[in-house]
């Protein structure tokens, strides 16, 4: 049986893959990448909306399967301790996010794709993806099941500021490794971080703990 042909949606986003890795993204224009994947100058507003909405398809579809399946069980973990099952760990969901970025920094093409990730979110806070996972909501809902003493806002700010660093380390590793490169945190490190920070003591608790200190 013969291979079957790569779909529209596909040549541009393999095109678009190959201009990015060999060059900063922001030096690929919707031109390149059209005439990289043979097609007319229309082809990526045609089938993406916009370069935004290429880059978006690009990410979603190079990164979910590396951390649906991971999430999802999480995600199942979680839904069950609101039922009475065992207790979820917030470090298992933090492990479940870094472990997959720890892995793509590990190639050039991985490299290029958490860079990409980090300008694309850090720029919009969100993407526009299809994927619940490329947001921020299911995230927020697990931690809130797993610190019931926090309020729904410090639970989004936590998630927010937990993530936007995660961003920060793994975005920056675009370059190819060198000798001369800062090199990457310890993967344990990075989780037991971060793990810390989502898992601290309410800040209302601590600042009522502090006007009592200062009462006596």
């Amino acid at each position: 049986m013969p291979p079957t042909e790569p779909s529209t949606r596909d040549r541009l986003l393999d095109a678009a893959e190959r201009l990015f890795l060999a060059k900063d993204a922001d030096q690929v224009s919707v031109r390149a990448i059209n005439a990289e994947a043979g097609l007319n100058p229309g082809a990526v507003h045609y089938h993406f909306g916009s370069r935004e909405g290429l880059v978006t398809a690009l990410l979603e579809r190079e990164l979910l399967p590396l951390w649906a399946e991971r999430l999802e069980d999480i995600a199942r973990r979680s839904a069950a301790s609101e039922d009475g099952g065992a207790a979820f760990a917030v470090a298992d969901l933090v492990a479940a996010i870094v472990e997959p970025f720890e892995e793509l920094t590990r190639t050039d093409k991985g490299r290029m794709l958490c860079h990409l990730l980090a300008r694309s979110v850090l720029a919009a806070s969100r993407l526009p993806a299809g994927s619940p996972w490329f947001g921020q909501a299911p995230f927020e809902v697990m931690l809130g099941r797993a610190l019931p003493e926090l309020t729904v806002r410090e639970v989004a700010d936590r998630w927010r500021l937990a993530f936007t660093l995660l961003l920060e380390i793994y975005g920056r590793a675009v370059a190819p490794v060198s000798a001369a490169a800062a090199p990457l945190p310890e993967t344990a490190t990075v989780i037991a971080f971060t793990t810390a920070g989502l898992t601290a003591p309410s800040a209302d608790r601590g600042r009522a703990r502090a006007a009592m200190s200062r009462s006596k």
